[in-house]
């Protein structure tokens, strides 16, 4: 699981099968410290009330494909929960 921000919504008007109903929204991937990392990406809303500026954690690949309600559709990332709190451990620390 990854930790990432909402930055908005990306509106599909043709989606592939299995997938009406389901919300895209863009995510920019953070690191332990929530700064940015890497480049933005399109993520289905497995938990179908993300909005833009929650925090969230987002899985990729195949459990990307199996967090939503018809399994196995075609995408590449998609949040499975909104975040309430973050402790960070020291770097190093376990």
């Amino acid at each position: 699981m990854q930790l990432g921000r909402v930055l908005g919504t990306v509106v599909a008007t043709v989606k592939a099968d299995g997938l009406d109903g389901v919300r895209f929204l863009l995510v920019q991937p953070l690191d332990r410290q929530q700064r940015p990392r890497g480049t933005p990406l399109v993520a289905a809303d497995g938990v179908h009330m993300a909005a833009p500026g929650e925090l969230i954690y987002f899985v990729s690949a195949r459990e990307a494909a199996e967090a939503l309600p018809e399994r196995f559709v075609p995408v590449d990332h998609a949040i499975v929960g909104i975040v309430d709190a973050v402790d960070t451990l020291p770097e190093g620390g376990g």
